[in-house]
């Protein structure tokens, strides 16, 4: 605990600090500093735009699981732009300084391969590629482009396996920053080996084509802006950037209410010894305005488990940063700049710090990391109303690793990560959750699969993908309903992997708002019956049999009998919740259509008299067999039973 005396010092220290980066951005002139951070924000969204034309996989050029960025060359984070938060927030600024440690000596043209989660990466499915801006030999800048691949290796067709014992069993190729270009060409043997391992040689290399260009793209506008502007004072401005989004940071922070805040949450039960009845996610954030800082502490978390879902090093800083963004303004930039002001303290050898060889980090962007950014935004929460968000839910089997021969290309083989139902956006201080959000490390920018492309591309038919009533965690705000979604082979056999999370432990509310309803998954069969599936692993679906998934949904802020009446009548007249429910949780009367405002004021007074504490869990199971019912005579084959 500090005394007066040192608290003091460092309050003057921290003001000091403060002053300085204040001068040196007024020394820059803010015109020439909005301009030329649009640029370069434009840079790296035409990188975007290039992997997104030109991905071959699904999982790129539709449901755009990818993220493109640029760092400094002191591995600093410059640029995002519209990336997936759980991929950029910590991570690039790591692969990068890792890739300087193996490669001290980088030249124009070299093109670097990196997916290593013992290195800075997020996991091993996310394979990134670095092209390092060198002229005449000095390194300025690095463009950084990571995707979630289709395949990449694993000893099982899939690239988020929560059961993989350890790397050796999860059974990927593992790139630690090796040179895959040397002078804009492609080093054969590197591309080799991978066309050699992965099951669909193809996709990958169709892929990593994309990713390279966009890389370029990336490299040659930063060298024309470079010597457009002079690589000195284009220097000269990150220092200026940075120094700005240290004070906006500082500026929130001081805004928010001071205190330590702690959030427990669990992890669902996984078969391995140590996480049979689920894993414990313990996050204590710490506000201190008069310092302007934000300290989130994740050590008290066990120790690395012996399956797929532990954290790495970059995803568990990321967890805990996005957690701390999202009850930010968002005019906050988010680069190495603001970050100065947050504190995220791990430890080697844990589910969510820092992992040691050989333990697995398969699912390390979901999972403990959603655990982490959902706890670390709720404890912040209940700090003080009007701060933080109630939690998001979290993946189910709509998002799974398909895999199999397609009939209709002469038995090609396919394999896909295929995301299609994830509405689980978290109600939060100033609206309800977003419909269209997926869990919380893609704040909502990552896209759903099209149902039609997914179809033409692989041997399935979606036979349903919609809203479940009454499942939104009620709230002040609500949470994003879930979404039902049924799936199955067309004409053939294929295999399914998913690794849900939230089907026991569903997402939590915040200041009095409810859960939302939990995840679940069910194998219908050819007969008619349905039958439950279990949270992870995988599934062979023969011809006519379906996965009837439906998504965790999203959980509410604040209580629901505060909620505004004209949302809760809109929600009704959309059917995304019942008159009953309305009636009975929100303490709104809606007779024939129409709001009753005298039986409306007596029962939300009753209910606010009441102020009983949320439900335990949220179960819409009821909900989601009417619609399983309503499919059947659709669905089965002709002369199955009904």
């Amino acid at each position: 605990m500090s005394t007066p005396s040192t608290a003091s010092a460092a309050s003057a220290v921290s003001s000091a600090a403060e002053a300085s980066a204040a001068r040196a951005a007024e020394r820059f002139d803010p015109v020439a500093l909005a301009v030329i951070t649009s640029r370069i924000q434009g840079i790296v969204r035409r990188m975007t735009n290039t992997l997104f034309r030109t991905a071959r996989s699904s999982v790129l050029n539709t449901a755009r699981d990818f993220s493109c960025c640029v760092v400094t060359r002191e591995h600093e984070m410059l640029a995002t732009a519209e990336s997936l938060p759980i991929h950029v927030m910590a991570g690039p600024d790591l692969v990068s300084a890792s890739l300087a440690r193996l490669h001290p000596e980088l030249h124009a043209g070299d093109a670097f391969l990196h997916n290593s989660p013992y290195h800075g990466n997020s996991h091993a499915g996310d394979h990134c590629i670095l092209v390092p801006v060198v002229v005449d030999g000095e390194h300025h800048f690095t463009a950084i482009v990571k995707a979630h691949m289709a395949d990449i290796g694993n000893s099982m067709p899939t690239t988020l396996w929560a059961s993989a014992r350890d790397v050796y069993n999860e059974g990927a190729l593992i790139f630690p920053g090796v040179k895959v270009q040397r002078d804009y060409e492609d080093i054969p043997d590197i591309i080799e080996m991978c066309r050699t391992r992965l099951r669909v040689p193809d996709v990958w290399y169709a892929d990593y084509i994309g990713m390279v260009g966009a890389a370029r793209i990336g490299e040659r506008e930063l060298r024309a802006l470079g010597e457009e502007l002079g690589w000195e004072a284009l220097h000269s401005y990150t220092r200026a950037w940075f120094d700005y989004s240290e004070q906006m940071m500082a500026g929130a922070i001081r805004r928010m209410p001071a205190g330590r805040s702690v959030a427990h949450n669990k992890h669902d039960p996984m078969p391995v010894p140590g996480a049979e009845d689920g894993v414990p996610v313990k996050v204590t954030v710490t506000v201190d305005p008069q310092e302007a800082r934000v300290q989130v502490d994740l050590r008290e978390n066990p120790d690395c488990m012996p399956c797929g879902i532990n954290l790495t090093e970059a995803t568990s800083r990321t967890a805990a940063m996005i957690g701390v963004f999202n009850s930010l303004p968002i005019t906050v930039p988010q680069n190495a700049g603001s970050f100065r002001r947050l504190d995220v303290l791990i430890r080697e050898n844990c589910v969510a710090g820092i992992p040691v060889h050989p333990a697995s980090c398969s699912t390390a962007t979901t999972g403990i990391a959603d655990r982490v950014a959902n706890a670390t935004q709720r404890a912040i929460a209940e700090l003080a109303d009007g701060f933080g968000m109630a939690e998001t839910g979290t993946l189910t089997a709509s998002v799974a690793d398909i895999s199999g021969k397609d009939p209709r290309h002469g038995d090609s083989p396919f394999v896909n990560l295929m995301i299609l139902g994830l509405t689980c956006g978290a109600g939060h201080a100033r609206g309800d959750g977003w419909l269209v959000s997926g869990e919380v490390g893609d704040g909502g920018l990552m896209m759903r699969d099209s149902t039609e492309v997914d179809e033409l591309l692989y041997p399935i038919v979606v036979w349903a993908d919609q809203i479940v009533a009454d499942s939104g965690g009620p709230g002040r705000f609500r949470g994003a309903p879930a979404c039902y979604v049924e799936y199955g082979p067309a004409d053939t056999s294929i295999e399914a992997m998913w690794s849900t999370d939230g089907y026991v432990h569903a997402a939590i509310g915040a200041r009095g708002g409810y859960p939302g309803a939990p995840a679940r998954q069910f194998l219908r069969r050819t007969d008619g019956t349905v039958e439950p599936l279990p949270g992870w692993g995988e599934q062979v679906l023969a011809p006519g049999e379906t996965v009837l998934a439906t998504s965790a949904a999203g959980a509410g802020y604040g209580p629901p009998w505060e909620r505004a009446l004209q949302r809760v009548a809109r929600d009704v007249a959309d059917g995304w919740v019942s008159a009953e429910q309305a009636a009975e949780v929100y303490g709104v009367i809606v007779r024939d259509g129409e709001l009753d405002p005298a039986a409306t004021e007596a029962r939300r007074a009753e209910l606010a008299a009441q102020a009983l504490a949320p439900p335990a869990s949220l179960e819409v199971e009821a909900r989601s067999q009417e619609i399983a019912d309503r499919l059947a005579p659709y669905v089965l084959p002709p002369g199955s039973a009904r």
